[in-house]
């Protein structure tokens, strides 16, 4: 797959109104990011939207707060990722806070009763006699688990952001950003930043009561912004100017130390510094690591972790989830070869291109790591992909679970549901968003699906959609690739989905270059102006057949600034997202 570096468009910005002390470089970086005020770029919490633009908010606090005065028992049933776990986490933390403890949760192990609120989890539910069932990052599809915890009479509050089906579940509220008819401003809230909001608006209601008072004090709730800013950077939701600020406030406060003992064992495991923590840690480090009970055991482990206030047992939870992931890895490194070896005999066998929506099964794949893996051959051959593996791990299992992963341009989610309306009955069960789903298929079907979804990818994607592009702020003079620029950058904002970090494209002389860590590329490349400037570079995960090449003095690189920190010093180097030998 070749990539096409493209800069961004020129932007007329005589209308922009920043404050003269911003930047020129940030100043230009916000701007084709469509930031044209310092309004647009204040991340302060008074610029968080109201909880009271959300439906169903009003209907939530009034079933919450009757449970809490009548101190029945709640039940959060959460989700088995990053994001359920820190919605679910928050959610009891929230509870204990504000003086009811009788919460509990369960969360559905992955391999035993798949994903969110099941007929199966209401039957475990019973037991504990909840008053109450709230959902957190899930619940919007779970219309006959809402219709059985009803018929059993529990009260069910659904949270949720994922987007709705034709038929929503009869719980007794919803408050889903997504769903039809609320016109909250943001659609890009995580499961974490929708729970937030309930628990935001319970405080103001339990304030108004008078419920605080000497022994029950009133909790602060940017005490749970950490866990809001972890889930929301986990979940890979669209950094929207409200998103920002929530990642934004939580950061601010574990660089300072406030935070929870889980949070800061996770940081230590992750060999991270949380006085010098930013959002892309919390996506590649943090996250995967919380990710990776879900993925091979039980989340449950990962939302001990988060809720536990002792620093000791934290740090045995996250040195122990850190195992995991480091096990997550080398089960993911191994599918990955042999999803290659099946796309390469693919080509081989017939001559024909890759199929535009990719399909691939394994019968010895593991359930939890599928997800990665179709995101990780979604970035390899730009294309949408899905993967799927066994329900459970018997040989006579009729059911695959299949994790799907899309590209800029096909809704993953709309593309499901055009294979359903059109071939009733192949697909049991789908759900997710633009850019990642989920589904259920008989093992049978399979090769039918395969050729029903290659269809409605081939039939929306066009060949220019296939070719990977970069997006860049454009080219930096010597004098601005410098730590001072790395250092801003890096801290000036949250960076991630639709608000990507600064991508910035030179042609260098090519210095040096070796490989590192058997597949890293390791380079000394040279500013051509005259002035003999040098920079480090590295580039991650390169064809080593390709590369090193001595052949080639002259590159062209799309890169990001970065800081390199090496025993104690910090310096500027590059983390390059593309190169190209310019001829």
């Amino acid at each position: 797959m070749t990539a096409l570096i493209q800069r961004y468009a020129a932007t007329v910005n005589a209308d922009a109104d920043f404050s003269p002390d911003l930047h020129p470089l940030l100043r230009r970086v916000f701007i084709t990011r469509g930031a044209l005020s310092s309004a647009d770029v204040d991340l302060s919490m008074s610029s968080l939207l109201s909880p009271s633009q959300l439906m169903g908010i009003d209907g939530a606090v009034n079933l919450i707060v009757s449970a809490m005065e009548t101190s029945s028992r709640i039940l959060i049933v959460g989700d088995f990722d990053a994001d359920g776990a820190t919605s679910c986490a928050l959610a009891i933390r929230a509870f204990e806070a504000m003086g009811h403890s009788d919460v509990r949760f369960i969360v559905p192990n992955r391999f035993e009763y798949g994903y969110g609120l099941t007929p199966e989890i209401v039957d475990l539910a019973k037991p504990q006699n909840p008053s109450l069932i709230i959902t957190v990052d899930n619940g919007i599809s779970s219309v006959e688990g809402v219709a059985a915890a009803r018929a059993a009479g529990i009260d069910v509050l659904v949270t949720d952001h994922h987007l709705p089906g034709e038929q929503l579940p009869d719980a007794n509220v919803i408050v889903n950003p997504n769903q039809r008819g609320c016109e909250f401003p943001s659609k890009a809230l995580a499961g974490v930043g929708v729970i937030f909001y309930v628990m935001s608006a319970v405080r103001k209601a339990l304030r108004e009561k008078q419920w605080f008072n000497d022994t029950r004090k009133e909790p602060n709730m940017a005490d749970f912004l950490d866990l809001v800013a972890l889930g929301t950077v986990a979940d890979v939701v669209p950094l929207d100017k409200n998103n920002r600020i929530l990642v934004e406030q939580g950061l601010r406060r574990i660089r300072v130390g406030k935070c929870s003992a889980g949070i800061r064992a996770l940081i230590e495991v992750s060999g991270r510094s949380a006085a010098k923590l930013v959002a892309s840690d919390m996506g590649f480090a943090l996250g995967p690591r919380l990710n990776a009970a879900g993925r091979l055991d039980d989340i449950s482990i990962g939302i001990a972790c988060l809720l536990t206030d002792d620093s000791m047992l934290a740090q045995d939870i996250a040195t122990e989830l850190d195992s995991m992931n480091r096990d997550r890895r080398q089960i993911e490194q191994g599918m990955q070869l042999q999803a290659e070896e099946a796309l390469n005999r693919l080509e081989q066998n017939d001559g024909a291109p890759l199929p535009i929506g990719m399909c691939l099964f394994n019968e010895e794949w593991h359930q939890g790591v599928v997800g990665i893996l179709a995101s990780r051959i979604k970035d390899r051959h730009q294309r949408p992909a899905i993967c799927f593996a066994l329900a459970n791990d018997t040989d006579d299992c009729n059911e695959l679970k299949g994790s799907a992963r899309s590209i800029k341009g096909f809704h993953i989610r709309d593309a499901l549901d055009a294979v359903a309306a059109r071939h009733p009955g192949l697909i049991n069960k789908f759900g997710g968003h633009a850019m990642a789903a989920g589904l259920s298929l008989n093992k049978s079907k399979f090769a039918e699906f395969s050729a029903a979804f290659n269809e409605e990818a081939s039939r929306l994607l066009t060949e220019e959609d296939l070719h990977s592009r970069i997006l860049s702020d454009g080219e930096l003079s010597a004098e601005e690739i410098s730590l001072d620029n790395a250092l801003m950058i890096h801290y000036a904002t949250p960076w991630g989905q639709l608000f990507p970090e600064p991508i910035f494209d030179n042609e260098f002389l090519l210095v040096q270059q070796r490989i590192v860590g058997s597949k890293h590329l390791k380079l000394v490349l040279g500013i051509d102006d005259g002035g003999g400037h040098i920079i480090d570079a590295i580039a991650f995960n390169v064809d080593t057949e390709k590369w090193p090449d001595e052949t080639i003095k002259k590159v062209k690189v799309a890169y990001r600034l970065d800081v390199n920190r090496y025993r104690g010093r910090e310096s500027v180097q590059l983390i390059i997202e593309h190169i190209e030998k310019v001829s």
